[in-house]
């Protein structure tokens, strides 16, 4: 999500993820039932399924919770259909918001996102109306204080990223869709950990908010949505204040 600095921003993503380890494995466990469901329970012959095992690593989900997650998801692969929904509409001020969601009743989760958007914001809009201001991106963070900026880059740039930017320890790591794959996967081998790893829309353009109410109201609406079971990932063109 796009923040004030980039080291506001990693600081962000990296409370969100502590913060939310349960529920991350949640929605993870989700999208490995989606693909054993179209592909089978073997990484080895589904694509699919072996790039969430390793979205999951990346995201420092241990083997055993990903293999109880693979056990599950095939125990229940015949109970449930779930469907892929991105919503876009609009905060207040004229902010952009993507959500995307993985459900099993499209009614309810229309219900609940309408709802938010109706509470918190300015209301849904019609596929297409915000998507056209992002751009889709591989996103990695880094946070490793031992090492320097420079080995740190020329990693990054060894393995292929688009762009890198350093600030305080932590570094955001930019790529391609196409090549965050490989990126991600040359860093792990390199022995890299990271605050998050996953392809990303990052806005063109960011918005700001002034007075106190509609920050407080904004904040409201990515959280009701953030927090409901049926989101997988939202994103948003605001340029969210300072955090001190």
């Amino acid at each position: 999500m796009s923040g004030h600095s980039k080291w506001n921003n990693i600081k962000r993503k990296k409370e969100k993820t502590d913060g939310q380890r349960a529920k991350i494995f949640t929605k993870l466990g989700r999208e490995m039932a989606v693909a054993i469901k179209e592909g089978g329970p073997d990484p080895n012959s589904n694509g699919k399924l072996r790039e969430i095992i390793a979205k999951a690593k990346a995201n420092n989900v241990p083997n055993d919770n990903i293999d109880r997650a693979i056990k599950k998801a095939v125990a229940d692969s015949d109970k449930s259909d779930f469907f892929e929904i991105t919503y876009e509409g609009y905060g207040l001020g004229g902010i952009a918001v993507m959500v995307e969601a993985l459900t099993d009743n499209r009614n309810r989760t229309a219900a609940d996102v309408r709802h938010y958007f109706d509470k918190f914001g300015s209301g849904l809009g019609q596929s297409g109306c915000v998507s056209f201001m992002f751009e889709h991106k591989g996103v990695m963070v880094i946070e490793d204080e031992d090492l320097t900026e420079e080995k740190l880059m020329d990693d990054c740039l060894e393995a292929g990223a688009e762009d890198f930017s350093y600030t305080d320890g932590a570094a955001e790591i930019t790529t391609s869709p196409e090549d965050f794959d490989a990126v991600r996967d040359a860093l792990m081998a390199k022995g890299y950990t990271f605050v998050s790893a996953e392809l990303e829309y990052v806005p063109s353009t960011t918005v700001k908010l002034t007075d106190e109410e509609s920050i407080t109201k904004m904040q409201k609406l990515l959280e009701m949505l953030e927090d409901n079971d049926d989101v997988q990932n939202v994103w948003h063109n605001w340029d969210m204040p300072d955090e001190d």
